[in-house]
């Protein structure tokens, strides 16, 4: 059983003045929610999720020794990084950069040895209102990783990426989930081997072929900042009415998965997939205070999937996140047909038409 000090490095056995790596990183999509958490980014229920592959974050990372002669703890008291964003400097992302490093320095020793410039851009429209903070993190871990591995270069490839993922959660807790591909389970859960609430691991299980090439195709409703930020309803979840039971059904749902991607069984997966996503806001809507992050236009990509389904027997159906966009999944055999009907009903409902293509993918990726 992993403990966070297992991540606590021992003496680092090389050196390096400078250099510079660059990784990419996607964005996820959780099927079964975490919603609500502990401290230090400990999730109160389990969670799964697809890992995307064209939703990405690319973060090139310079780094370069700082020397003094005053005491080092003196000198280095503080943090010494610039930050880039698509090649200009980004004043407004640093404090949730500075408070990043300021939680992961226990475990990574030389972060104040170094001046860091970071310089990161997204593969998808900014402001664009999906979460770059999952994909942003992973990909700033990865880079971090990249230099501690020259410093300890008998780390193995495993914990090479646990502590990767472990590192992202402590940025964004859905980034831990960003860092390995395909199926990725993020919280202890009794019937997934190796899971954990500090990382997140690969689906262990038998995954059905109708499940391997999952399409999802984002549906930019609303691309204004949410009204509530995710930290403060996850807060909302401490003194909830119906959070206890909420946490169970997610370890519930995670179970009918398990036997759902072995068996390829699509209209079962549906089936928890858009519940779990309307819990996600039944939850939001049955807080004290209360809010909505649905958007009309949201209720009619709802309304319209369904019927289309209805009608046209097309395994297609959605989830959210914690916001007003919709995330249409389907097979990628019926890609041709959704397509269509994405084109045809559901773009009137996306502000300026504006929807993103995308798919399952294998995680962050050294460049």
């Amino acid at each position: 059983m992993f403990t966070a000090t297992d991540f606590i490095p021992k003496k680092y056995t090389s050196t390096i003045e400078n250099g510079n790596s660059e990784w990419s990183a996607p964005s996820n999509i959780a099927l079964v929610k975490y919603w609500g958490k502990k401290d230090h980014q400990i999730p109160a229920n389990p969670s799964v999720s697809f890992t995307l592959n064209n939703c990405k974050t690319i973060t090139k990372l310079g780094f370069s020794k700082r020397y003094t002669s005053a005491p080092l703890s003196e000198t280095t008291a503080i943090f010494s990084f610039d930050l880039l964003f698509e090649g200009k400097p980004k004043e407004d992302f640093k404090p949730k950069i500075q408070k990043f490093l300021e939680r992961i320095e226990i475990y990574l020793p030389f972060l104040k040895d170094y001046h860091f410039t970071i310089d990161t851009q997204n593969t998808f429209p900014h402001s664009s209102g999906i979460a770059s903070s999952a994909s942003g993190m992973a990909a700033l871990a990865m880079n971090f990783m990249s230099l501690e591995k020259v410093l300890n270069p008998e780390m193995s490839d495993e914990y090479f990426f646990q502590k990767a993922s472990f590192l992202a959660r402590l940025g964004s807790g859905s980034a831990c989930r960003s860092v390995k591909g395909n199926v990725v389970v993020w919280g202890n859960q009794a019937n997934i081997e190796g899971s954990s609430d500090l990382f997140g691991v690969e689906f262990p299980h038998t995954i059905h072929d109708n499940f391997k090439k999952y399409q999802d195709t984002i549906l930019l409703v609303d691309k204004g900042e949410k009204q509530v930020s995710s930290t403060v309803g996850h807060d909302l979840m401490h003194n909830h009415p119906y959070a206890e039971r909420r946490f169970a059904q997610a370890h519930e749902n995670l179970d009918l998965l398990i036997s759902i991607f072995e068996s390829g069984n699509v209209d079962e997966f549906i089936k928890v997939v858009e519940s779990e996503a309307l819990t996600l806001h039944a939850m939001m809507m049955t807080s004290m205070p209360y809010y909505i992050l649905m958007k009309p236009n949201t209720l009619q990509i709802i309304n319209a999937i369904w019927k289309f389904r209805t009608e046209t027997q097309i395994p297609v159906c959605f989830t959210l996140d914690a916001g007003a966009n919709v995330h249409v999944l389907y097979p990628e055999n019926v890609s041709e047909k959704v397509l269509q009907f994405i084109q045809d009903e559901l773009v009137v409902f996306c502000q300026n038409g504006q929807y993103i293509c995308d798919q399952i993918g294998d995680g962050a990726i050294a460049l």
